[in-house]
């Protein structure tokens, strides 16, 4: 039998880094507000030259570097993200071209907050059949792009970043199972409410802008997440004491600790990077996966949980034996 597994883990974060004190200048909040109800310090902002393709490459190279492959072995590209660089090519296109990878498919996938969830449960379904044998998944992000900085809501809590993982037939196990939902009677929730097709001419006038009703919000994500644990867990075979490490999308460390606490896990099994990153989106688990990975916590043989939830509504899982 074929198994997908990650052979390789990348990221990369843009130079500039906004503090909290920085948005005290910007709008009425405070450091120790922001630190009180999301967990955040600072978050990355792409420099006004940098999309995310341009954030994506540096991850995609260092997640090939890690596993040893080339550009002639990718066979497949699936890129998440919610702010690509065009309407169209797609940003996995634009990828392939920087990279020197020539034929094989490349799509992007919108899921917004679950996307890299959406794109690594597509890609292992690639290598489980045997269509592809070597498939690089990223997630990337310009939310700063779509961010309305007067408005305290939201600015606070977004990031960019990219973050990558090569997804490699196996004979060993690797994604045990992968789990992708959503529900659109909740999409005004958190959501850009206007695009090409409806309200374009707000579109037109730079106002593309999230809105979020944070505290529906919260309790959604709390809700769904707390159940798709007990429904990925179940669908394995596992109990929540086979789980080495949880490593959650970055909303809000209160999220976090919440699911946390539905898997009976202590903090110091769970990867935080919320406080260092914000939300970035589709970029925040391969990110805080590659941090964990390359700081040595994460290693071969240990059992993760990836969960993440997003506008949509989305939310996803994904267990893993790394």
């Amino acid at each position: 039998m074929t198994f997908a597994r990650i052979a390789g883990t990348g990221s990369f974060l843009p130079e500039k880094i906004l503090t909290n004190k920085d948005l005290e200048k910007l709008v009425d909040t405070t450091d120790q507000w922001i630190r009180d109800r999301t967990g955040i310090e600072q978050r990355h902002i792409a420099a006004a030259d940098q999309s995310a393709v341009d954030l994506a490459e540096p991850a995609a190279r260092a997640a090939m570097n890690a596993a040893d492959v080339v550009a002639s072995d990718i066979d497949l590209i699936v890129f998440a993200t919610s702010t690509p660089d065009r309407i169209f090519p797609s940003c996995a296109c634009l990828l392939q071209a920087r990279l020197g990878i020539h034929g094989c498919p490349a799509f992007d996938i919108q899921a917004v907050c679950s996307g890299f969830v959406y794109a690594l449960a597509t890609a292992e379904k690639f290598v489980r059949t045997g269509a592809a044998a070597n498939v690089l998944v990223i997630g990337a992000e310009v939310f700063s792009r779509i961010i309305n900085w007067n408005d305290r809501g939201t600015c606070i809590l977004f990031g960019d970043g990219a973050g990558a993982v090569v997804l490699q037939a196996s004979e060993q196990a690797g994604i045990l199972s992968s789990h992708i939902h959503a529900d659109g009677r909740y999409a005004d929730l958190l959501q850009v409410p206007c695009g090409i097709g409806v309200n374009y001419d707000d579109f037109k006038a730079g106002h593309g802008y999230v809105e979020m009703k944070g505290n529906e919000v919260f309790r959604m994500a709390v809700n769904t997440l707390g159940q798709i644990v007990d429904d990925t867990l179940a669908a394995a075979g596992l109990s929540k004491q086979d789980i080495d490490w949880l490593v959650p999308h970055q909303a809000n460390h209160r999220i976090i600790a919440a699911t946390a606490k539905k898997l009976a896990l202590p903090m110091d099994q769970v990867v935080v990077t919320v406080n260092k990153h914000g939300n970035t989106s589709a970029a925040s688990i391969p990110l805080a996966l590659d941090v964990a990975v390359r700081d040595g916590r994460i290693q071969r043989g240990d059992t993760l949980l990836l969960e993440a939830f997003g506008g949509g509504f989305t939310w996803g899982s994904a267990l893993i034996r790394y």
